[in-house]
């Protein structure tokens, strides 16, 4: 150690303690301190046992911003003008009453005076005064329902309030109708637009970009429409293109100014063809336009024509009135776009003396379904309503009939095509067969195999001759269907005894016979699989199950494409574009016309340079499925030939051959095994030049899966074009 080390140990020197009993440590706490302590602990369990008690009641309990829409008809006050803009002078001197009235009707209802925060007046319109406003509430969430059933009992709180008189300044109210406003529309993106049509003008509206741009994301965008006093608004969409899934974008259309559930006409999204546009009319002279997007995708969005119908809905449409005759045809008014809410017709139909009636609707689209309380159709007492199958009929039982239509004030349809047509009651189907659903059809279509009346009457009781297969369920069906591997009975008796095998031999499905040792044994030596079926094990798919592509089999009948998941790896629902309808529209059956891209894998086949001879369909990018029939040579034309062919996609009507997409043919191939006598095989595939790119008119159709099944009466789709009348050429 150094020399300045040794110096700093000599200048270190203690303080004596002045007092040594002072330094000794204590060996307990005096009374003083014990009882601190104890104040101390008893606060802090006091806090946390408050903030344990706020944690998990007042907290748990926070309030939520809540908004209610509603209208209210104001008696005593006359619709002016000025009304129309909320930058007058009156439009705001009676909003501010509106508001006014709105806090002293919420202050009388306990359960909404102590979360009312405040009102605000969106827009008047006629009749005398109607108000249209909204009115913000913070709720806590416990009591979110009591305060929704306080605002619905809003229309009888102002009934109670009556008493108030003209002379007290007060406005007077009539009916108050309110609603929650739907949680989508609250948005800081906003934009809005008022707009008021004239007679004999048509006024544009678009989304927010359109044509140029998409619409923007997570926007609420409202058009305030507004017709002449006694006109009715008809709303049509010329283009409508939206994202597919309405939970995240869509169109509502309300019969009103405010967006008030009960009076919505329409929540629409996906594409709709020009060929057959969205077009609606309202009730009264005012309608509401919302958009509402998310933050996800980019979509082109609509342009409509917004037009006044002069008169009232009532006088400007076919609603109502005496049909007489022995035929004729009605439909409900504005068909067959949209029917307006809150509308009632009575339709009286009479036909000659010691005749009844018979009413078909070939076409029934009618907003919402049973108990049929909202819109529908009344006849025979009965009401009627939801979607029914085309050809859906109703009779008399006398020569006079009375068929009632009515819609309510929210959600509207199509509505219906009807035929009325007089019959002799002893013979309702002359020179047919009636159907026990009391269609009539072809007196040749009976026990022929095939459900000609929808509900199989047609084929019940039948007496089978020697050329048809006597199912044990009383079915008569072709003899050629006998052993053909499908249960075309429904109770597999054609595909019964279809095999003679000796012992020793399993018998497959198919007919054919294997060694009895090759059953179960893991392999599928059946070709339908039937040798590995009930052995308990599921390696190996019968021709029954689908089988995903990483090798699991599903043993539920058609899993394909209907929107469950059924293989571990989502095989079965990897669909791609295929079988997708791009435009929304009503069906279309019973051979009418079908709509612009409604079937868009429809195609044209044309000898060259000549017409239309057959159809086919897409099953990809390059090939198209048709039949064999249609491939066969003639004496003049080698039909065999792909040079002979012009084919047309994304055709529509044969007169528009410009719209369509033009290809030729590269080769045909026939099935080795067609037979041109029976049909059997009656199929051929054709390769195109080039690859066709899919769009809205061109998709492909879905192939079904070899395990799938088509059991006997399944409904389906047929389309191609043909003669609906004379000289008429058209796609159904």
């Amino acid at each position: 150690m150094g020399n300045s080390d040794r110096d700093w140990d000599q200048a270190v020197t203690f303080l004596p303690a002045t007092d040594s009993k002072k330094l000794e440590k204590k060996k307990r706490p005096g009374k003083t301190g014990a009882i601190i302590g104890i104040v101390v602990f008893t606060a802090v369990v006091a806090l946390m046992t408050g903030l344990l008690v706020w944690h998990f009641h007042f907290r748990k309990d926070t309030k939520v911003k809540k908004m209610y829409v509603g209208s209210m008809n104001i008696t005593n006050q006359q619709f002016i003008n000025s009304y129309e803009n909320p930058d007058t002078p009156e439009f705001k001197a009676l909003a501010a009453q509106v508001a006014a009235q709105l806090r002293d009707l919420y202050s009388g209802v306990p359960q909404l005076s102590k979360y009312y925060v405040d009102s605000t007046v969106q827009a008047f319109s006629e009749g005398s005064v109607i108000a249209y406003y909204l009115s913000e509430f913070h709720i806590p969430q416990s009591q979110e329902t009591a305060v929704d059933n306080a605002m619905k009992d809003m229309d009888d709180v102002i009934k109670k309030q009556r008493r108030l008189k003209e002379s007290t300044g007060n406005l007077m109210f009539s009916r108050i109708d309110t609603s929650a406003l739907d949680s989508r529309m609250v948005t800081e993106s906003k934009y809005s637009q008022s707009l008021h049509t004239k007679p004999n003008q048509a006024i544009e509206i678009t989304s927010p970009g359109f044509p140029n741009y998409p619409y923007p994301r997570n926007t609420f965008a409202q058009w305030k429409l507004r017709a002449d006093q006694g006109s009715v608004i008809k709303l049509e969409f010329t283009t409508f293109n939206l994202e597919e899934n309405c939970k995240n974008d869509f169109v509502k259309i309300y019969d009103s100014l405010g967006a008030i559930e009960r009076r919505v006409m329409a929540e629409k999204c996906g594409h709709y063809s020009p060929n057959n546009p969205l077009s609606l009319i309202s009730s009264g002279n005012v309608m509401l336009v919302t958009l509402v997007t998310n933050d996800d995708g980019d979509y082109p969005g609509f342009r409509a024509q917004v037009t006044q119908v002069p008169g009232g809905n009532a006088r400007a449409m076919s609603c109502g009135g005496t049909l007489t005759g022995t035929s004729g045809t009605f439909t409900s008014p504005n068909y067959p776009k949209y029917y307006p809410p809150q509308m009632r017709c009575e339709w009286n139909i009479q036909v000659p003396a010691n005749m009844y009636i018979k009413v078909v609707f070939s076409k029934f689209m009618m907003s919402a379904g049973a108990p049929c309380l909202n819109d529908y159709v009344q006849i025979n007492n009965e009401k009627l309503c939801g979607e029914l199958p085309s050809s859906t009929m109703r009779t008399s039982t006398s020569n006079q009939m009375t068929v009632i239509f009515n819609s309510d004030a929210s959600y509207v349809d199509r509505g219906f095509n009807a035929t009325f047509t007089a019959f002799e009651p002893s013979n309702p189907c002359p020179d047919k067969f009636l159907c026990n659903n009391k269609r009539c059809v072809s007196s040749t279509l009976r026990c022929d195999g095939w459900n000609d009346c929808g509900d199989s009457s047609d084929e019940r009781n039948c007496q089978c001759d020697a050329s048809m297969i006597s199912c044990k369920n009383g079915l008569c069906k072709p003899a050629f269907w006998k052993c053909d591997g499908i249960d075309d009975c429904g109770d597999k008796t054609d595909e019964m005894n279809c095999a003679n095998c000796k012992e020793g031999e399993f018998a497959c499905g198919n007919g054919r016979c294997i060694l009895q040792k090759q059953r179960c044994d893991g392999r599928k030596d059946c070709e339908d699989g039937s040798d590995e079926a009930d052995c308990g094990k599921s390696s190996v798919c019968q021709e029954t199950n689908f089988q995903c592509k990483n090798g699991q089999c599903v043993t539920k009948e058609n899993p394909e494409c209907d929107g469950q998941n059924d293989c571990t790896d989502g095989s079965d629902e990897d669909c791609g574009v295929c079988g997708l309808h791009p435009f929304k529209t009503s069906r279309i059956v019973g051979g009418l016309d079908a709509t612009e891209g409604e079937f868009p894998w429809q195609v044209s086949l044309h000898i060259k340079n000549s017409i239309h001879v057959c159809g086919a369909s897409i099953i990809s990018e390059n090939w198209l499925v048709t039949a064999a029939h249609c491939v066969q040579d003639e004496p003049k034309v080698r039909l065999s030939q792909p040079g002979s062919w012009e084919v047309y996609l994304g055709l529509h009507t044969q007169k528009q051959m410009d719209k369509a997409e033009k290809r030729n043919l590269k080769r045909i191939i026939p099935h080795p095994s067609y037979n041109e006598y029976t049909f059997d095989n009656d199929i051929a595939l054709m390769e195109l030049d080039n690859p066709v790119t899919f769009r809205d008119t061109i998709r492909p159709v879905c192939l079904p899966s070899p395990s799938y099944s088509f059991p006997a009466g399944k409904s389906v789709t047929i389309t191609g074009w043909g003669a609906t009348r004379e000289g008429d050429l058209r796609m159904s």
